[in-house]
């Protein structure tokens, strides 16, 4: 019973040392991470992310951009397609309405014609 309990406190104390050793070097990490830096190194760290994010907006911007031209475009050509269609079909309309007053011209005229007779 004592050897169990002897090897239990053996796991507690194994984990309590990997545990002081895993804080110890994530501290160390973030107090090289978190640390003060100088003046010239915070600017040329600023300005490289200030470079960093520019460039993606642009990237991005220019991405938008195309996407933007090409449904401009597309709609344009689907308006044209519409106003060429309506403007067929106007002159198709005014074609028949030219027919039907030339026929009802045409018809009053012969009707004219054998009434004098």
């Amino acid at each position: 019973m004592l050897e169990g309990m002897n090897t239990n406190q053996a796991h507690r104390d194994y984990g309590l040392i990997i545990g002081l050793l895993a804080g110890t070097a994530l501290g160390a990490g973030l107090m090289l991470w978190l640390a003060p830096r100088s003046g010239s190194e915070l600017r040329e760290r600023v300005s490289r992310t200030a470079r960093a994010l520019a460039e993606t907006a642009a990237e991005r911007q220019q991405q938008l951009s195309t996407k933007v031209s090409g449904v401009v475009d597309d709609l344009t050509r689907k308006g044209q397609d519409v106003r060429d269609e309506v403007a067929d079909a106007v002159a198709r309309g005014a074609h028949e309405v030219e027919r039907v007053a030339v026929a009802a011209r045409s018809d009053r005229a012969s009707s004219a014609v054998k009434s004098a007779r």
